[in-house]
């Protein structure tokens, strides 16, 4: 068996929608018993969430042992940090605030080896060949990964059909909080205007044969996402989950104490 095999990436071009869960608490103890649950994915955040490479890697190493697929959302489309976070393990990066093109064509080269891309050759140090046991790693790993950039300001989406259409991009994901921000309504990612937006964007992944992506926890919210064509949705967050539960089980023995406000912004 090919342990560097990407069921994600297969999953991506099958017709059956790819629930997940985000992982923002940055510890790999939450994370594996997130992965005992059954979800399809598991985003490891590092751009909101307080991650590292070695919280990462744990992670990783934590989630290994179970069917649910890894995916890290790193802070931003560096090309040194792409190749330390593949040389960890990772296969399938969400890479934020991607604009145009041009971009999405250096993340593609960013995570390719030669002459395919410009991704360092060093994975016989490394735990993505196994420190070197798969001793044909280096002519496989291209085709195992996975790209998936993030649109999520009002530029992004004037230059979505260009984003999509490059080769290598595996998925477009719509970040909602960001991109309501970026179309004047900080805040308030259910406004008209941004669900028009995202639905165009949908519209225009799917005609360039790529999948849609998006994270909604709200479980009507992200039933209407699914109708409209998205093929991978996050449906909620470890942290907000424990924040929730904690403040709802407080507010069974202290009723009378003021509620918490919430806000989520991913």
């Amino acid at each position: 068996m090919n342990r560097t095999a990407n069921t994600f990436k297969a999953a991506l071009r099958g017709k059956r929608v790819q629930f997940g869960l985000w992982l923002g608490l940055a510890d790999p103890y939450a994370a594996e018993l997130c992965a005992t649950a059954g979800f399809d994915w598991l985003l490891i955040d590092g751009e909101h969430g307080p991650n590292d490479l070695r919280t990462m890697l744990g992670s990783l190493q934590a989630i290994a042992a179970y069917p649910s697929h890894p995916v890290v959302r790193i802070p931003e489309g560096d090309t040194s940090l792409i190749k330390q976070v593949l040389e960890i393990g990772a296969t399938t990066l969400l890479v934020p605030m991607v604009e145009t093109a041009e971009q999405a064509r250096e993340l593609v080269r960013a995570m390719r080896y030669p002459p395919a891309g410009i991704r360092g050759v060093g994975s016989g140090l490394a735990r993505s060949s196994r420190w070197g046991r798969e001793r044909d790693y280096l002519h496989t790993a291209n085709e195992q990964m996975c790209l998936l950039v993030q649109v999520e300001t009002e530029r992004g989406l004037a230059n979505i059909d260009e984003i999509a259409q490059v080769d290598g991009v595996d998925g477009v994901f719509i970040g909602p909080a960001d991109l309501a921000a970026s179309l004047g309504h900080l805040g308030n990612a259910g406004h008209p205007d941004v669900r028009k937006a995202i639905a165009y964007a949908f519209e225009r992944i799917a005609a360039a044969q790529k999948a849609s992506g998006i994270l909604a926890t709200e479980e009507s919210l992200a039933d209407s996402y699914v109708s409209m064509g998205a093929r991978f949705v996050a449906v909620g967050v470890d942290a907000t989950m424990l924040a929730k539960a904690a403040r709802a089980l407080i507010a069974r023995f202290k009723p009378d104490d003021e509620p918490a406000s919430e806000h989520a912004g991913y």
